[in-house]
């Protein structure tokens, strides 16, 4: 087959991959449509609880009533997708991988997942109520606090995004050393900056208060600390050597 050819087969092959994943995102979607609402209050329940007595949330915009809760769906419908998703991403790869990198990379993927998944939780059932709890306790006297839900959403997802990039430490740490750029040793050694950067990126992604930096950070540190147990037990693949193109 000539490279002109194997191209194209590859572009067919792709289309086919983002078809599926397309689809599946879209009848998930369908499914989900007509409980858009609600799934915006189950949402904000966490600030929802730490308003006072007759709070409540606005929208400042004409459309935003409408097209939030859609978001809401959408981003459900990912989430639910998502193992489908990357399934249709595996078996587009999977071709022109090395079989240690198959065996590697379906673990992988799944911790990935998972974890991602432990973090968006950890934000929803520990960080929110925390941080929602102080920010509505923070108000002045005679200041009502009546959140935008355009701008609450994005908030939520900014913090889901924060809290499941953090939870892919111990994946990336384990990665790391299996593909022979680090060794355990070296991780342990800069373990104090390591430290420094987890309270860094806790004070930029977080509120301004102390309790829930602190909720970012540690469980950064932690993780990678697992990850440094975890890839102990590993030891760097050897590559084998193959001349030519992988696919």
């Amino acid at each position: 087959m000539s490279s002109s050819e194997s191209f194209i087969s590859h572009l067919i092959e792709l289309r086919k991959r983002l078809m599926n994943a397309g689809i599946a995102l879209l009848l998930v979607f369908i499914c989900l449509f007509p409980w858009a609402s609600d799934l915006y209050a189950l949402l904000a329940q966490p600030l929802l609880a730490k308003l006072p007595k007759g709070g409540q949330m606005i929208a400042t915009d004409v459309t935003t009533p409408f097209f939030v809760p859609l978001k809401v769906a959408l981003m459900a419908s990912f989430l639910i997708a998502l193992p489908y998703i990357l399934y249709q991403v595996w078996r587009f790869v999977a071709p022109g991988l090395y079989e240690h990198e198959k065996r590697m990379i379906v673990p992988l993927i799944f911790a990935s997942t998972v974890l991602f998944f432990c973090g968006m939780s950890f934000a929803y059932f520990v960080v929110f109520p925390v941080v929602f709890g102080f920010v509505t306790a923070a108000a002045p006297i005679g200041v009502a606090v009546m959140t935008d839900i355009d701008k609450y959403l994005s908030f939520v997802l900014s913090m889901f995004m924060a809290f499941g990039i953090t939870f892919q430490v111990p994946v990336a740490v384990v990665l790391l050393v299996r593909m022979g750029v680090v060794s355990v040793a070296k991780l342990r050694e800069i373990r104090p900056y390591i430290i420094v950067g987890a309270f860094v990126i806790g004070a930029i992604f977080t509120p301004p208060d102390v309790v829930s930096q602190l909720m970012l950070a540690l469980p950064l540190w932690l993780l990678y600390e697992a990850g440094i147990v975890v890839a102990s037990w590993t030891r760097p693949v050897e590559k084998p050597v193959q001349l030519g193109s992988r696919f």
